[in-house]
């Protein structure tokens, strides 16, 4: 069996070679390679992030629902990008899925009043957007918790989580490692582990939360706040 040297095709998930990367499809008058997802994704979506951060405070009227609501959006954005057609406008797709994910998840909190002190630890903040957007990790109010409390409540914090979303939380909290850096050490695509750290700040969040109001720790001056090296404060 030969196959012509000018074919780009790429193998899907029914296809024969499953060693190829997952790419978007080329248009049949372009010459432009075959891009990965993964690369296409980063360069082409991810600049919009701090653009869908404003509305996604507009629409929720909360920091941390509009973070919770942007982070649920790219990992929509990044599972569905294999269809998204080059040269249509991502911007208005990308708001599509975020206007859609907040009708389905997020209106009914509109009524909801807003609570501070525990729940003021967010998964993500405004003031980490840019660090996001290049790619790195935020360094979350759960990393500043666990600088704040003994090492052996963080240790049966953690073990208090699953495996998958516990060492996502581990890479990017104590270790400080950017999303993509996570994703080659655990071998998950970028989305999956911004899935995986999303739900496991939460749950380290609720048990450290816990620990912290058993022993009268005020955590509600907490604040996430960008990755600038990849150790911890002493």
């Amino acid at each position: 069996m030969t196959t012509s040297k000018d074919d780009t095709a790429t193998p899907t998930e029914s296809g024969a070679v499953a060693s190829e990367p997952v790419t978007a499809p080329a248009t049949a008058e372009s010459d432009t390679p075959v891009v990965d997802v993964r690369t296409l994704f980063e360069a082409q979506a991810i600049p919009f992030m701090d653009q869908l951060y404003a509305a996604g405070l507009r629409m929720t009227r909360n920091p941390s629902d509009a973070a919770d609501l942007v982070q649920e959006t790219f990992v929509k954005a990044f599972a569905a990008f294999a269809q998204f057609q080059q040269g249509t406008n991502l911007k208005a797709w990308l708001y599509r899925i975020l206007t859609n994910t907040f009708i389905n998840n997020y209106r009914k909190k509109q009524r909801d009043p807003y609570q501070g002190t525990i729940d003021e630890l967010e998964d993500w903040q405004l003031g980490g957007a840019q660090s996001v957007t290049q790619g790195r990790s935020t360094r979350s109010a759960e990393a500043e918790a666990i600088d704040h409390l003994p090492d052996s409540a963080v240790k049966n914090a953690l073990q208090g989580i699953p495996e998958d979303f516990r060492m996502a939380v581990y890479f990017a909290d104590v270790e400080g490692f950017s999303y993509q850096e996570i994703a080659d050490i655990m071998k998950t695509p970028v989305g999956t582990v911004m899935s995986r750290l999303h739900r496991g700040r939460r749950m380290l969040r609720d048990l450290l939360s816990e620990y912290a109001i058993e022993r009268g720790i005020n955590t509600s001056g907490l604040r996430a706040k960008p990755a600038t090296t990849g150790s911890k404060k002493k």
